[in-house]
């Protein structure tokens, strides 16, 4: 992956640093961790390597976080999948990322969440713009859930078979729709990794 840019180039040891996987997904990078052979990548408040004109971000979605420090500047960051992969931005809109982090994950109950679109194919264009997303659109996620349901949701795109809840011991598989994804919009509604908490509303629902 490294290939396309120059060797000792800071976009080249950032993509070293955070080691994205095969859909162009990485983990969290904190500034702190631009010391010694990657103290090249260290900036003040812009990113000026990481701006939206800079060729890393023409190939990737980028995320920042600004959660380390209470200042204005940019403190970790993120790749997000490949910009050819993305209908736009997938920025989530700041009320809504502090809504959720002070929250619990719902999966796992722990704090200090990762705000997660509950579409896990990001392919609703309303939900992807920061002028028109909703707050029930996401739901707060642990790390290792987050990463779980991304696994999942990957699997799923790729096969077109939803994830089946009986895996974790539930008794349904999913409360609405069946087991294939027809690639629209709703398609992941029921789906346990859409929405944990209404999926378990549905089973309190079908007990009474």
């Amino acid at each position: 992956m490294n290939m396309r840019y120059k060797k000792g180039s800071r976009a080249s040891l950032f993509l070293e640093l955070a080691q994205p996987d095969e859909d162009g997904y990485s983990r969290w990078v904190s500034k702190r961790e631009f010391v010694g052979e990657y103290e090249p990548l260290m900036f003040k408040n812009g990113g000026d390597w990481c701006r939206s004109s800079a060729k890393i971000a023409k190939d990737f979605v980028l995320e920042f976080d600004r959660t380390e420090t209470s200042g204005v500047g940019i403190d970790r960051i993120r790749l997000a999948g490949f910009q050819d992969d993305a209908i736009g931005s997938q920025t989530i809109r700041s009320d809504i990322k502090r809504y959720y982090q002070g929250k619990r994950c719902v999966v796992l109950g722990t704090s200090n969440p990762e705000v997660d679109h509950k579409n896990g194919r990001k392919n609703n264009p309303s939900t992807m713009c920061v002028d028109t997303q909703k707050l029930e659109e996401f739901q707060p996620l642990s790390k290792a859930a987050n990463d779980a349901k991304r696994q999942f949701c990957k699997e799923c795109k790729r096969t077109s078979e939803r994830y089946d809840a009986t895996k974790l011991g539930y008794p349904i598989s999913f409360y609405a729709g069946t087991s294939h994804h027809d690639g629209s919009v709703t398609g992941c509604e029921g789906c346990f990794w859409y929405d944990p908490v209404e999926f378990r509303r549905h089973l309190e629902q079908k007990r009474d």
